[in-house]
């Protein structure tokens, strides 16, 4: 029986039924599998990413296509079978390299392991009535939001909530988007090196293909495997990072010798590359909700070589006078619900709800107003999430200007012309919606008076 895809189906059990996160259960697979002596090749560790996020991104359509061919229900099939059905399905539907008897077959031996004779009976059966028509005859749904639901594998509460602020062709691309393979974007830690050397380096030392991004600090890497074990990385010569992320601190914009707080700055790629536009002077005070995940700031600081950040477990609703006017400017990347970074983080999808927009829109109202009052006045703030949702971004804004009228709105203009010209929706607001570049996100900065 083929190993690797065993493996993938293990992932995708984890995901499916205990909901764990799909990046994490696909790193503790690939440990234990280490760990087991299995000889993996990069390329079955590629196939493995491959299989796992491809199956979760295209669930919805998966699912349908499974629907159509069998007579037993889905919620009656069990979890592993569900999964072989699925993992296999997607390699005929998507992976041209993949032979579809290859994936039949190894997808009959794993419902055999996995369940019985009558489970491989059952998976073989429908397997083999699946092809590519099956694509084409969801296309054809006259309904246009169920259409673009099932043809992108789209939640259709998420489509419904993008249709009420744009044109049905725009919520059909941002959809569309969600399932592109994501660029492996990386930022030069500036204090170190340089674009131009770092690139230089991964060439030739690690023979890396790289390509220039659109923001001056960052790189493309095509290829680029166990990235986080080459020497560049662990002497913090670079960071992990996409280019919309980093838009973020270039639009805070701070100053050698300011104070600035970062209020939700777990894992800390932005609080970092706030440290490294200010040059490594000044303080960044860093907050998180979570002792662990402050620690992981902490960890990120030290690798590359940031000695400004001073990191606190605390709750950034919770208001306390010490800080009252102390900072020259706040970085508030609040907890969102990531419709932004799907195409990065599929299991968003289908572990969100309707009704966390509720929930959440409260949480990011109270981080802003409490810490707002931590600005000085003549201070900037910046207001962001890696959400497209206007409940979440422009409704908080405008909320928080009506009932704070010492707050104004900041135009950014200083960025990159081109990267605007190509992503940004409006110029009162930056509002990145996800392409085939770059992640979603919105950016609003704010200016005491």
């Amino acid at each position: 029986m083929d190993k690797v895809r065993e493996i993938a189906l293990k992932i995708l059990y984890e995901v499916d039924k205990n909901e764990a996160y799909s990046n994490i259960a696909l790193d503790d697979a690939l440990k234990k599998a280490r760990k087991e002596k299995q000889e993996l090749t990069p390329k079955d560790v590629g196939f493995i990413s491959e299989i796992v996020y491809g199956t979760i991104s295209w669930r919805l359509t998966i699912d349908e296509v499974i629907k159509k061919y069998s007579k037993v229900r889905m919620k009656k099939i069990s979890p592993w079978i569900l999964n072989v059905l699925r993992m296999s399905v997607y390699q005929i539907l998507f992976l041209d390299k993949v032979p579809k008897s290859a994936a039949v077959n190894e997808g009959v031996k794993l419902a055999k392991r996995y369940g019985h004779k009558a489970s491989s009976n059952f998976v073989n059966a429908i397997l083999r009535k699946v092809d590519r028509n099956d694509l084409e005859d969801l296309a054809k749904i006259e309904d246009e939001v169920e259409r673009i639901s099932k043809t992108t594998s789209m939640p259709i509460w998420i489509v419904e909530e993008l249709r009420k602020e744009n044109t049905i062709d725009k919520v059909e691309q941002i959809c569309q988007a969600s399932n592109l393979k994501p660029k492996f974007c990386i930022r030069v830690n500036t204090l170190k090196t340089d674009a131009k050397s770092l690139k230089q380096e991964l060439e030739e030392k690690e023979k890396i293909k790289v390509e220039e991004a659109e923001l001056e600090d960052f790189l493309l890497l095509e290829g680029a495997k166990n990235i986080e074990n080459r020497q560049a990385f662990q002497e913090g010569m670079f960071t992990i990072q996409d280019e919309a992320a980093g838009l973020i601190p270039s639009v805070l914009n701070p100053k050698p010798g300011e104070s600035v707080l970062d209020a939700c700055s777990s894992p800390g790629g932005k609080t970092t590359y706030m440290a490294e536009l200010m040059k490594n002077q000044g303080e960044i005070v860093a907050w998180d909700l979570h002792e662990h995940r402050v620690k992981l700031v902490d960890k990120t600081a030290q690798r590359l070589g940031i000695t400004i950040i001073r990191t606190q477990t605390k709750d950034a609703t919770q208001y306390e006078e010490k800080y009252k006017e102390k900072f020259d400017k706040i970085l508030l990347d609040v907890p969102c619900l990531g419709i932004g970074v799907l195409k990065r983080k599929p299991d968003i999808k289908w572990q969100r709800k309707p009704e966390d927009i509720k929930e959440i829109t409260k949480i990011q109202k109270e981080i802003l107003e409490t810490c707002s009052k931590y600005l000085k006045t003549g201070g900037e703030l910046v207001y962001s999430t890696c959400s497209i949702f206007k409940e979440e971004n422009e409704n908080i804004i405008e909320e928080f200007l009506k009932n704070n009228k010492n707050f104004e709105i900041e135009k950014t203009n200083y960025i990159k012309k081109e990267f605007f010209e190509k992503f940004v929706e409006k110029e009162k607001y930056v509002k990145v919606y996800q392409n085939e570049k770059t992640d979603g996100f919105f950016i609003c900065k704010l200016r005491k008076i």
